[in-house]
C-alpha cells in the first residue's frame, strides 16, 4: 500500500455487493436447518422458530404467554435453574413472541454447546408452567401494562393497528388486564404441545460452527417430535375501521401528543415493493429525510418523524410515526400531507436521489456485517417464500429507480384520503 497516495473514494451505490449463500440440511427427523459458517469468533448462535404467533391461537395472549414461560420450568428443573445455567456458561436463550412465528434464541460460545442444547431439547419438551410462575407472569405484565397505558405513544400504536385491521385480526388486537386474569394453565400447555413439541419448526444456525454441529444438532433434536401438527392454512379477514381521523384524550394534563398516519399497503410480494422502499426513504426513512428535514429541522415540532413499511408476512402497512407538542400536532400533520403532494407533483432532483442511493446501499453494506447478520436477512426470506434474487432485485430496484418512477408511485399510493390519521394526547 502507497500510503502517499489517499485512497480512491468510490460511492456505495457503485458496491458489487453479495450475500453470502446459506447452507441447508435436515435432521434425522427431516428438521430444516438454515446454516451460515462465518465469523473470527468462536461465538455461534442458534435460533429456533416456530409457527406459533399469536395468528395461531384461538383466546388472546395465549401464544405470547406461552413463548415467555417456556424458560419458567420443567419437569426436571425450576425456573432459576434454568437460568443459572446458561449464565454459567455466559450464554443467552432469549425468547419472542411475533405475529406468525415465535423464537427460542441461543447465543453462546461454540465450546459449550455439549451443555447447552441437551437444556434447550429439555425445555422444548418437558415444560410444565408451573401455577406459581403463571401467577408472577400476570402480575408484573399487569402492572406493566397499566404504566404503558399512560403513555400516549403506547396507545397510539394500539390503536393504528386496529383501525388498520380490526380488533379480531392478529395484527390489531391488542392485550387488556381481563385478558391476563383469564389465563389458564391447561391453555397454555394445549398450545404448547401443538405448536412447540408437535409443532411446525425450523433451525437457523450461524458464527463459527463446530465441524460436528451437524452431529450435535442431530443428537439432541434428530429425534423430536417436530412437524407432526397439521398446521392448516388459516385465513383473518382485515376489518378497517370506517372513520379515518381519530383525536383520543389519553392524559389531560400531557403535554405531548403521539401521532400515527398509516394506510394499508401490499406485502413484499407485490413489484411496487421494493421500489417504494427507495420513495420512503426520500419521504422519511432516515434522518436526512424530507419529513426530518420540515418538521424536525425547519418547523422544530418534534425530535423525530419517521415514516416506514411494516414487515408483516400477510399484510402491510405504510406508518408515519412522531410524537409532537399537543399545540403543533394539527400542523405536524398538515406539514406531512404537503410533503406527499409535492413528491406527487415534484420530480425529485439527481442529487437527492443519489444521496438516498448511496445511503441504501450503504445501510444494505451494514447489515451484512456478520454471520449473525447475513443469518437475519435470510430468515426474513425464507418466513416470506423469498429467496436470493430478492436481495439482487432489491439492489436493482435501488440503483435504477427513476425520479419518474417514484413520482407516479407517490401519485399511487401518497395519496392523504387514503390514509387513517390517529392523535393520542
Amino acid at each position: 500500500m502507497n500510503r502517499s497516495e489517499s485512497p480512491k473514494i468510490v460511492d456505495a451505490v457503485d458496491f458489487n455487493l453479495q450475500l453470502k449463500k446459506i447452507q441447508q440440511f435436515s435432521l434425522d427427523n427431516s428438521l430444516p436447518v438454515y446454516a451460515i459458517n462465518a465469523g473470527a469468533e468462536e461465538l455461534v448462535m442458534i435460533e429456533f422458530v416456530f409457527y406459533a404467533g399469536n395468528w395461531y391461537e384461538e383466546k388472546n395472549i395465549i401464544a405470547a404467554t406461552t413463548n415467555f414461560m417456556l424458560k419458567n420450568g420443567t419437569t426436571n428443573k425450576k425456573a432459576f435453574a434454568i437460568n443459572e445455567h446458561f449464565e454459567f456458561y455466559g450464554s443467552y436463550l432469549n425468547r419472542n413472541c411475533y405475529n406468525e412465528t415465535a423464537t427460542l434464541t441461543l447465543h453462546t460460545l461454540s465450546k459449550h454447546l455439549p451443555h447447552l442444547l441437551p437444556v434447550i431439547a429439555e425445555i422444548l419438551t418437558e415444560s410444565i408452567f408451573p401455577e406459581d410462575e403463571l401467577v408472577i407472569y400476570k402480575q408484573n405484565q399487569k402492572q406493566r401494562l397499566e404504566v404503558s397505558l399512560k403513555k400516549c405513544d403506547f396507545v397510539a400504536n394500539r390503536f393504528i393497528d386496529e383501525y388498520l385491521f380490526g380488533i379480531q385480526h392478529p395484527y390489531g388486537k391488542y392485550t387488556s388486564v381481563e385478558d391476563y386474569d383469564a389465563l389458564q394453565t391447561e391453555e397454555l400447555k394445549n398450545f404448547y404441545r401443538q405448536f412447540y413439541t408437535k409443532g411446525k419448526c425450523m433451525m437457523f444456525v450461524a458464527g463459527k460452527l463446530p465441524a460436528d454441529i451437524q452431529e450435535q444438532l442431530n443428537k439432541n433434536f434428530g429425534s423430536l417430535p417436530f412437524n407432526t401438527t397439521d398446521l392448516t392454512e388459516i385465513i383473518h379477514p382485515v376489518s378497517p375501521a370506517s372513520e379515518k381521523k381519530q383525536h383520543i384524550t389519553n392524559d389531560v394534563n400531557g403535554v405531548q401528543g403521539a401521532i400515527r398516519i398509516a394506510r394499508p399497503f401490499p406485502n413484499r410480494h407485490h413489484p411496487d415493493f421494493q421500489k417504494v422502499a427507495v420513495l420512503n426513504t426520500i419521504f422519511g426513512g432516515f434522518f436526512g429525510s424530507r419529513l426530518m428535514s420540515n418538521i424536525r429541522e425547519d418547523k422544530g415540532y418534534t425530535y423525530g418523524i419517521h415514516s416506514y413499511i411494516q414487515n408483516h408476512i400477510h399484510e402491510c402497512a405504510w406508518m408515519i410515526s412522531t410524537e409532537a407538542g399537543k399545540d403543533v400536532c394539527a400542523a405536524t400533520i398538515e406539514e406531512t400531507y404537503k410533503e406527499m403532494e409535492i413528491l406527487r407533483n415534484e420530480l425529485v432532483d439527481d442529487e437527492e436521489l443519489d444521496l438516498v442511493k448511496n445511503f441504501m446501499m450503504g445501510s444494505l453494506l451494514g447489515d451484512l456485517d456478520g454471520p449473525f447478520q447475513i443469518i437475519a436477512r435470510w430468515k426474513n426470506y425464507i418466513l416470506n417464500n423469498l429467496d436470493d434474487q430478492y436481495f439482487y432485485s432489491g439492489i436493482q430496484a435501488i440503483k435504477t429507480v427513476t425520479p419518474e418512477e417514484l413520482q407516479a408511485l407517490a401519485q399511487k399510493y401518497l395519496n392523504p384520503d387514503e390514509f387513517y390519521e390517529l392523535v393520542v394526547v
